[in-house]
């Protein structure tokens, strides 16, 4: 494996920038490695300055035709923590490919009953770096306190003690309080449907933007647009 860049290195290049989460779920007709690949360079063309994929095989697709910063993840399971759940996770996310482990950091048990630090100590270790996706502010204080070099508000809605922020759009408001108080970058996610949330995002403290739906999955995009005319409200 090459040489990884920097900590620094990366997370300079992602200062002020837009990252695409490139991601199908099981079953939908773009769930392939080489689609994810295609849609990830599609992304790039379009400005992309760093790119969040999940899976194995799709970071391995997306590592062999890019060299922008790559945000990892590996899903496993359906419920709980099963974001990159374990450090036997995060490890092979790191191996296929990935600048940057994505991880769930939210206070919750995880599969193998060891604590949030192991896969934080593991990733560091092996000389990767680590962006601790919460659902709250006192998450992200404790993932920054761990070591983790990126915050992210990825799972706010996706938590029992967040659901209630769903409805709302984007938290905006956690994004802020995070980068008002953290020495690590935050990163906001979750919800971001609008280039001028985006904006909204970056002028209230992100370092970074990541956006998903809103660009790489049609089968909801088209959903909205069914909605509407269905509704009369074109």
């Amino acid at each position: 494996m090459n040489e990884r860049p920097t900590a620094t290195g990366v997370v300079e290049r992602l200062r002020g920038t837009l990252i695409v989460s490139c991601q199908a779920y099981p079953g939908e007709p773009m769930r392939d490695p080489d689609t994810m690949r295609r849609v990830a360079l599609a992304a790039r063309d379009g400005g992309a300055a760093g790119i969040r994929a999940q899976g194995l095989d799709d970071l391995r697709a997306v590592r062999g035709a890019l060299d922008l910063p790559l945000i990892g993840l590996w899903k496993d399971g359906a419920e709980g923590v099963y974001i990159t759940p374990t450090a036997r996770h995060a490890l092979a996310v790191l191996d296929a490919g990935a600048d940057v482990v994505a991880l769930d950091a939210t206070d919750r048990p995880r599969p193998d009953g060891r604590p949030l630090a192991a896969s934080i100590d593991a990733v560091r270790a092996a000389g990767g770096l680590v962006m601790a996706d919460v659902s709250t502010y006192e998450e992200g204080v404790r993932a920054a306190a761990l070591g983790a070099h990126l915050v992210g508000t990825t799972l706010s809605g996706y938590t029992p003690a967040t659901y209630d922020r769903k409805a709302a759009g984007p938290d905006l408001d956690l994004v802020a309080r995070l980068a008002g108080t953290l020495d690590v970058p935050v990163v906001a996610e979750g919800r971001i449907h609008t280039p001028a949330q985006a904006a909204e995002a970056l002028e209230r403290g992100a370092h970074a933007v990541v956006v998903g739906t809103a660009i790489t999955h049609p089968t909801t995009l088209t959903g909205w647009f069914a909605a509407a005319v269905a509704s009369g409200r074109v």
